[in-house]
C-alpha cells in the first residue's frame, strides 16, 4: 500500500504524465485535444497510442525503436503506469508520454485524425461483456473518430477468446487485414516491433501459451457489426493476467 501511495505521489510530478480530471474531459474537450504534437511533443511527427499500456514497457520500447514517432501510453492504473513513465523520464525520452484515464473518453482528448496508429497489448478479453472489449464495436467506433485514414490497429493477446472474436469481427465487417496469426513466434514473421515482450507476455510464453497477433485497419466503415457466433471461453481466468503487479 505504501509503495502504491508513493507511486501515485510521484505520478503527480512526473513531467511526462497527464492525468485529466473528470471535469476536464466529461462532455467537454480536454485542453490538449488536437494539440498533442504542438504542445507536448513540439513536433509534427505521427502519434502512436497504446491503449491499456499496463506497466508501459511496450510504449517505452516502441519509443526507443522509433525516435521519429511520438508515443502515448494510456491506462487507468497509475501504480502500474508509473514504471514506464519513470523509465522514460529518467532516460530523457522526449517522444514518450503517459495518459491516465479511461479509454471510453478518447474522443474528448484526441481530435479527428490526430492518432496515426493504435496498439492494444494483452487486454482483459472481457469474455462476459462485449461493450468492454477494446477490440469490440463500441471501441472501434471510438478509434475511427481519432485515427488518421487507413491507420493501423495492432492487437497482441494471449487470449484465444479475444483473438477469435476480433478475427471474426474483422472478417464480417470486411476490414482490411494485414497480418493474422494464432502463433506469432512460430509463424516466421520477422518484425522487430513484435519482438518486444512485456512482463505479462513473458509469463504466458513461459507457461506454453501461444501469442496471437492481428494487424488491420478500419477503412471507411460506417458502422460495425458484432460477430454472431459462439466462441469457446478461455480455460483460465482473466484476473490472472494481472497478478504480481
Amino acid at each position: 500500500m505504501k509503495n502504491k501511495l508513493a507511486r501515485f505521489a510521484e505520478m503527480e510530478v512526473l513531467p511526462n504524465v497527464f492525468q485529466p480530471r473528470h471535469t476536464e474531459i466529461f462532455r467537454t474537450d480536454y485542453t490538449l485535444k488536437g494539440k498533442w504534437g504542438q504542445e507536448v511533443f513540439h513536433n509534427n511527427h505521427p502519434i502512436v497510442l497504446e491503449i491499456g499500456c499496463g506497466k508501459g514497457e511496450y510504449t517505452v520500447e516502441l519509443g526507443k525503436l522509433y525516435p521519429e514517432k511520438n508515443f502515448i501510453g494510456l491506462d487507468i492504473k497509475g501504480a502500474r503506469m508509473w514504471k514506464g513513465a519513470k523509465t522514460a523520464s529518467e532516460a530523457g525520452m522526449q517522444n514518450v508520454v503517459f495518459l491516465r484515464m479511461y479509454a471510453e473518453m478518447l474522443e474528448s482528448v484526441f481530435a479527428t485524425h490526430e492518432i496515426a496508429e493504435i496498439w492494444i497489448t494483452f487486454p482483459d478479453p472481457q469474455m462476459a461483456k462485449a461493450r468492454k472489449r477494446l477490440t469490440g464495436t463500441r471501441f472501434l467506433s471510438l478509434y475511427q473518430k481519432i485515427l488518421a485514414p487507413d491507420a493501423l490497429i495492432h492487437l497482441k493477446t494471449d487470449s484465444p477468446f479475444l483473438y477469435t472474436y476480433t478475427s471474426e469481427l474483422v472478417k464480417i465487417n470486411h476490414l482490411k487485414e494485414f497480418v493474422n496469426t494464432a502463433d506469432l513466434y512460430g509463424c516466421g514473421l520477422d518484425d522487430k516491433i513484435l519482438g518486444i515482450k512485456t512482463f505479462y507476455e513473458k509469463q504466458w510464453l513461459s507457461r506454453g501459451k501461444q501469442i496471437k497477433y492481428l494487424r488491420f485497419s478500419l477503412g471507411s466503415t460506417v458502422s460495425f457489426r458484432e460477430p454472431d457466433i459462439d466462441i469457446e471461453k478461455d480455460d483460465y481466468h482473466s484476473e490472472a493476467r494481472y497478478m504480481n503487479v
